[in-house]
């Protein structure tokens, strides 16, 4: 297997994973504890590495766990006492836990490779470099088996868990009437993120990660109302992102982790634009639409009130239209062309007459 391929699989598992618990944090409406999180588990790993002396060692993951669920728990402490918001919780909460596991890094473990900078940064490029041998036998990339047991514990915990994720993320109070422990659910998540966090740093670092966890899901959100579409959606959207990120980055020759991230950016904004029921053009054409019924409904009443009265010569032609209900001329036509086009009235020059259909959907609109 050629570098190029180990590296867009490191890659694609990690936006995957990424993706998957980011689904439940877009949902949640918990976006901002991804940034939080990402940053804060620095000093659980910090700790769990002078502990063993040993970068690959697992605890590594289980200090930043801890570290996690730590830093949750102290943003809601502070949520509680109603003296400060959640937003403002998390930017007290993170950048203190962050700084301390800095200054440890730099203090301690400066002669390492634990630098500042690839926790913040990470590079994929060198990710498929360590290797991961048993009996002497190389297995492929340390990363690549790293994020995909990442990835297989994040699909284990959200299949087993699914209903009850599903519960607690829509009807919180409902799935506690119903015994379902959703206060334990949400710290499992939150350790859950902060694994997926830690495990990504050296493919993404802690600051592009937020990207691959948040930018995959709200796109999907904007496609998808159904849980299970949203889920696959995002994890599909994230491994595109990391694939485009990839391919974007050899033809600029540029940082492959900051590309993953552009492209992630880029597939969201196509999605806020474009998507068919919530995007800015579906929107757009929507009022467009309200707008057009509108001023028909307003069009074919003026018409019924005139139709057959010694002023409906003069009140139902399209160039009073502008004067009688001070409309500009665009809307005026836009309201005649959409009365035509729904065959409720007939244009004869600058004349118009409501049809049958036209006459009863006036009565209509006046008694609704």
């Amino acid at each position: 297997m050629t570098p190029g391929l180990q590296i867009q699989l490191i890659c694609v598992v990690t936006a995957a994973a990424c993706a998957l618990v980011g689904a439940f944090l877009v949902l949640r409406r918990n976006a901002l504890l991804s940034d939080a999180i990402s940053h804060a588990v620095l000093p659980g790993i910090a700790l769990a590495f002078f502990a063993t002396g040993d970068l690959a060692s697992p605890l590594l993951l289980v200090g930043a766990a801890l570290t996690g669920v730590v830093t949750v728990a102290l943003i809601e402490a502070l949520s509680r006492t109603r003296l400060v918001k959640q937003d403002a919780a998390i930017g007290l909460v993170f950048p203190a836990l962050f700084s301390i596991g800095v200054i440890l890094i730099s203090l301690v473990a400066s002669d390492v490779h634990l630098d500042a900078d690839a926790v913040l940064l990470g590079d994929p490029a060198f990710a498929w470099i360590e290797r991961l041998e048993i009996g002497g036998r190389d297995l492929g990339p340390r990363a690549l088996w790293l994020m995909g047991g990442v990835l297989t514990l994040c699909a284990l915990f959200v299949g087993v868990f699914y209903k009850e994720l599903k519960l607690t993320t829509f009807d919180g109070a409902l799935a506690a009437a119903l015994g379902f422990a959703p206060v334990a659910l949400h710290y499992a998540l939150m350790a859950l993120v902060s694994v997926v966090a830690v495990g990504a740093f050296d493919v993404v670092g802690s600051v592009l990660v937020v990207a691959l966890m948040i930018a995959p899901p709200a796109a999907a959100w904007l496609l998808t109302n159904r849980l299970e579409w949203l889920i696959g959606l995002s994890v599909a959207l994230g491994a595109a992102s990391a694939l485009g990120g990839y391919w974007v980055a050899r033809w600029l020759d540029a940082s492959i982790a900051g590309a993953m991230a552009g492209v992630s950016g880029l597939v969201f904004a196509l999605a806020f634009a474009l998507a068919p029921e919530r995007g800015l053009l579906a929107q757009a054409l929507r009022r467009r639409r309200q707008r057009a019924t509108f001023a028909e409904r307003m069009l074919l009443v003026h018409l019924l009130h005139h139709e057959n009265t010694p002023e409906a010569e003069r009140e139902c032609r399209v160039s009073h239209l502008e004067d009688h209900l001070r409309w500009d001329h665009a809307r005026a036509l836009l309201a005649v062309r959409t009365a035509e086009r729904e065959g409720a009235v007939t244009r004869a020059g600058d004349r118009l007459a409501l049809t049958v259909s036209g006459r009863e959907r006036a009565q209509r609109a006046m008694v609704e």
